[in-house]
């Protein structure tokens, strides 16, 4: 059906209560709701059609939280038809949940958390880190309490509790402080954006499912569901209501799931995506900059209005690339600042022995990383550096920087390197006097300072933004992949095959999410971290030594945990891991499919990495190597300054293009 008719909305909610077997409570809620909802809706103006349809969907939710809190305080722990009662309470309760994940995400996330959080302790390390210290969140509701279900012996206390939890959070959802957003048409886009790219990074992936078998299910419930959502929205909404487009496009992947196997393992992930999700996202971009919709929530901080693909590399802004540059939009200036920003790429000047430049090690024919060593050497030019060099390529979609996530801007990063002593050991005072004792770099700075009225003078700041302003270049390429989701080309078979299996059977689209396939997931404010295992070298004889984010924020939970990194170019940019361990990506994916550190016998009590086995095959491993060659992008060449400008201090006038060492 094209149209989501408002007969249609009434006759489907009332066959689901008629299936319930609770016809009569069923009724009495729905009066007290309506009865409640009405005097709510007369004081904020909110249309009663779409407001009724919101909180009963809530309703129903507390209501099977609360039936699946008696069942659990009754029960009898011991008795497997006790625990087989229990795991069907959930499956329930999971359903009216996801009837209700439309609005849960995107108008409370941290109360939806409770509800349905996938870790037990989550660090919150998101793009707010920048203005206060990550704090330490534990996390409830239906996934956790399924999870304990199934230990080998589940306590009935921490059962209620995580139920208890995710009915009082269930409860946020009434408050007039939340209810008030559904008074005008605004949040439903914002809403159904956040859904959309749920549905091509989460959903299918059993990122959040407790038990695989159930992910397709729900993901089918949850398009129903969210069927009836868009019939009560264009009642209360008409001007406002999506496009008959729209529609016939939303029915035609309702219909594809549909017909899809119940497996995660065997949906086709390609095909939902490339044919589905994007072109739908692609609309509701459109409608959302048609209606003038304004945002009051934190979770659209990073998205991009102007982004017409999920695969648009404009989707999110992970960092201010230009620094104090930021307001600049003359294209001969950035030009001029670009310009600058290359040279000082490539010039030893900002080392303490003028022979190390960021080429140096970020070597630009080499995808702006070393492929040539597990580790870059010391600044000394004998001892070797703890950790692999990162590629700069797209390094600016993460909030945080580094492999432990110790820096969280572009120009921290640049220069926490740069004032390394076993890097490039330059002082923060020896940054500015070196750069202007060159005639050339004075004279291009001095012309950028009108672009930045705040300063008197040249400084640091300018000098490190031109760097960073230059190296976000490199991050504009798009890969084979991008091309295939846009529907300008197509992916062979095998690679096909392979993001397949990356989405379901392999499990890496858990940790790397789309579209930058890294650690940072809808709606794009938060850089996960994980504790995989990784051992000292091939033979497993010892863990890395490293202790990771731990060294930035003390936890049990992030001993050894390290920012999960992109997978574009990393069929370019072995060796691989935080010490560069593995030097193919068959070893990789060999050590992820043995279960980690765990499953190759290491001792890593926190490890966040399931220790169960894959049991992917030869053609599998290859497949998803196919595949992760589609993410190779074409990226610019990088071609080094002929020369260099001269300086005061003779000295430094032995410099070379790119370093020595």
């Amino acid at each position: 059906m094209a149209q989501y008719s408002p007969d249609t909305f009434a006759v489907c909610f009332f066959l689901r209560a008629m299936g319930s077997g609770h016809i009569k409570r069923t009724v009495v809620v729905l009066l007290v709701v309506a009865t409640a909802w009405l005097c709510i809706c007369s004081r904020s103006g909110t249309p009663p059609v779409y407001s009724t349809h919101y909180l009963t969907k809530v309703s129903a939710l507390r209501s099977a939280a609360e039936e699946l809190l008696q069942i659990i305080a009754a029960a009898d722990l011991s008795d497997t038809s006790v625990i087989a009662r229990i795991d069907s309470a959930i499956t329930r309760a999971r359903f009216t949940m996801k009837a209700a994940d439309f609005w849960l995400r995107y108008l409370e996330p941290l109360a939806y958390k409770h509800i349905n959080g996938p870790l037990p302790v989550e660090w919150e390390t998101e793009v707010f880190e920048k203005f206060e210290k990550p704090y330490r969140r534990t996390g409830a509701g239906f996934t956790l309490a399924w999870q304990h279900l199934h230990e080998p012996a589940p306590n009935r206390d921490t059962l209620l509790r995580l139920v208890k939890e995710a009915i009082d959070a269930s409860a946020i959802f009434t408050h007039d402080s939340i209810t008030t957003q559904l008074s005008t048409y605004h949040h439903f886009y914002l809403c159904n954006r956040l859904l959309l790219l749920n549905l091509a990074a989460i959903y299918t992936t059993g990122f959040e499912s407790p038990d695989a078998r159930s992910t397709i299910p729900e993901l089918r419930h949850l398009l129903d569901e969210t069927a009836l959502t868009y019939t009560a929205f264009a009642q209360a909404f008409p001007a406002q209501a999506l496009p008959a487009n729209y529609c016939r496009l939303f029915d035609s992947m309702r219909l594809f799931v549909s017909k899809q196997p119940p497996s995660t393992h065997q949906f086709d992930h390609y095909t939902f995506i490339r044919n589905y999700v994007d072109p739908l996202y692609t609309i509701n971009q459109q409608l959302i900059l048609q209606h003038r919709v304004i945002s009051h929530n934190l979770l659209d901080y990073a998205l991009n209005k102007q982004a017409s693909s999920i695969f648009d590399k404009r989707l999110y802004n992970g960092q201010n690339t230009k620094g104090v540059f930021l307001r600049v939009d003359d294209t001969a200036t950035l030009a001029a600042i670009e310009n600058v920003g290359r040279m000082l790429f490539f010039d030893p000047l900002l080392s303490a022995n003028g022979k190390r430049a960021c080429a140096s090690c970020h070597k630009p024919q080499q995808c702006f990383t070393d492929t040539s060593v597990q580790t870059a050497l010391h600044l000394n030019a004998k001892d070797r550096l703890p950790r692999n060099t990162p590629s700069l390529v797209n390094s600016q979609f993460n909030h945080l920087l580094m492999a432990d996530g110790s820096h969280y801007t572009l120009q921290q990063q640049a220069t926490g390197v740069i004032t390394n002593p076993a890097e490039m050991g330059c002082t923060r005072a020896d940054i500015t006097t070196r750069v202007l004792q060159c005639a050339d770099y004075k004279r291009i700075f001095s012309r950028l300072l009108d672009a930045t009225p705040a300063y008197n003078s040249v400084s640091e700041d300018h000098i490190i933004s031109a760097i960073t302003t230059y190296y976000a270049s490199f991050s504009n390429g798009y890969s084979l992949f991008d091309s295939a989701m846009n529907k300008q080309r197509t992916l062979a078979p095998a690679a096909q095959q392979g993001f397949n299996l990356f989405m379901g059977k392999a499990q890496c689209g858990t940790c790397h999410f789309l579209p930058l396939f890294n650690g940072v997931k809808p709606p794009y404010i938060g850089s996960e971290f994980e504790v995989l295992g990784t051992p000292a070298d091939t033979l497993y004889t010892a863990l890395s030594a490293d202790t990771g984010r731990y060294g930035v924020n003390p936890a049990p939970e992030t001993h050894r945990a390290f920012r999960t990194g992109t997978l574009r170019n990393i069929a370019r940019t072995a060796p691989h891991m935080h010490n560069g361990v593995f030097s193919t990506l068959m070893q990789v994916i060999d050590f992820y499919d043995a279960g980690g550190g765990t499953g190759h016998g290491l001792d890593v009590p926190n490890q966040t990495l399931s220790p169960d086995s894959l049991h992917l095959s030869v053609y599998e491993k290859n497949a998803i190597i196919s595949f992760l060659h589609t993410l190779n992008e074409d990226i610019p060449p990088a071609i080094p300054p002929a020369s260099l400008p001269r300086s005061r201090s003779k000295e430094l006038n032995a410099r070379v293009p790119g370093g020595i060492y």
